[in-house]
């Protein structure tokens, strides 16, 4: 008899302990006091796949304990927009493409950050995009079709919320279906006004303790990671900081990386790989901050997957080899993401309609007095 060796010469690719990796969780089954709801607006199953291993095979969606499997399609089309699929996670129901913060019917439905600010709870928005593009204007606006960013803009600066952060300036200073100057009416209010012309990095502003918070990162969309946006993990974590400190009701804040989708629309896997390691490193902060307050409930999500991204045979660690089918969004379901109290309800699959129901019950919403 003759024996072969049967020993390779290939090098095995690490394998990640999550049992090590996974955030302790010992606040679930209780009530969350706040919601950070996080979402990388086109950011499909394949997108965080590719991401964890271009980079050493570990990404922080490894450390959360619960995960789940969400549905995207909109009312009337199984290949959702952002504006339905931010309207259905923000307020619960079902819109068409283009919908923001309305029904079927384009009736305007109140959105979860609305109802926290109700109970008397602080909001935060914080995203790479304009702060009047459709994710972002979901939460709070209500228009029926989300080309209309400058009513969306008045309704931004009439909606109380917080902590604002993204760009879009232009379209609160400098309109151009009137001549109002939306920033200088919020200053009027009691905000800060802050923006990447006078203070051209959103470390070197102090937010005063009296005032509600906004800084402009940009006129319209802001830049690119690749070409020197550093703002987003910082900004999780100030704005975290900012709303706990301010209220004793908790609050609620919603998170974007929105230019995963652009890179996914530009089939540019660089672009889309830049930006989902900077909403990773954010994801890092945000976990940071809730497992030391222990009463913050943080759910990653996204609202679509897009460019129908795969991973080719031949990639190897850190050398992914990607093939966009092409540069759209796509109806796959995309996966859900949680820890902290509440989480262990994010589970299974179900639909984005139900997100909204998921954090409200998390909250026990019903029960918080106004």
């Amino acid at each position: 008899m003759i024996l072969l060796n049967c020993g390779s010469s290939r090098t095995a690719l690490p394998v990640s302990e999550i049992s090590v990796r996974s955030v302790p969780n010992p606040n679930q089954g209780k009530i969350a006091k706040n919601i950070i709801l996080m979402i990388g607006d086109g950011m499909g199953l394949t997108q965080i796949s590719a991401g964890i291993y271009e980079n050493d095979n570990f990404l922080n969606f490894e450390k959360f304990p619960f995960t789940g499997l969400m549905k995207t399609h909109s009312y009337d089309n199984l290949v959702t927009d952002s504006a339905a699929g931010g309207t259905a996670m923000a307020c619960g129901v079902k819109t068409y493409n283009n919908g923001v913060g309305v029904d079927k019917d384009g009736i305007p439905v109140k959105s979860i950050l609305e109802e926290a600010e109700e109970k008397n709870m602080m909001t935060g928005i914080v995203v790479t995009s304009a702060l009047v593009n459709a994710t972002p204007a979901t939460f709070m606006a209500h228009q029926k079709l989300r080309a209309f960013t400058e009513p969306i803009a008045e309704e931004i600066a009439n909606s109380g919320v917080d902590f604002l952060v993204g760009g879009g300036k232009k379209y609160f200073d400098r309109r151009d279906s009137d001549n109002r100057n939306l920033s200088r009416e919020m200053e009027n209010k009691g905000y800060q006004i802050e923006d990447f012309i006078t203070h051209q990095r959103l470390q070197d502003v102090h937010p005063k303790a009296d005032k509600k918070f906004v800084y402009f990162t940009a006129d319209d969309d802001p830049l690119t990671k690749i070409t020197g946006r550093n703002y987003l993990p910082y900004a999780s974590k100030m704005g975290a900081e900012f709303l706990k400190s301010r209220s004793e009701n908790g609050f609620f804040m919603m998170i974007e990386g929105s230019q995963i989708d652009l890179g996914g629309h530009a089939t540019n896997f660089k672009y889309v790989m830049s930006e989902l390691k900077d909403f990773d490193e954010a994801i890092e902060k945000v976990l940071n901050f809730a497992e030391k307050d222990g009463e913050t409930l943080v759910v990653v999500t996204a609202d679509h997957e897009t460019g129908g991204l795969t991973i080719k045979e031949g990639s190897k660690l850190n050398k992914v080899k990607p093939d966009f089918s092409y540069g759209r969004h796509t109806g796959t379901m995309v996966p859900v993401f949680a820890y902290g109290p509440g989480s262990e309800n994010f589970t299974g699959i179900f639909d984005n309609t139900e997100l909204y129901r998921k954090m409200k019950a998390a909250l026990a919403m019903e029960n918080k007095s106004q």
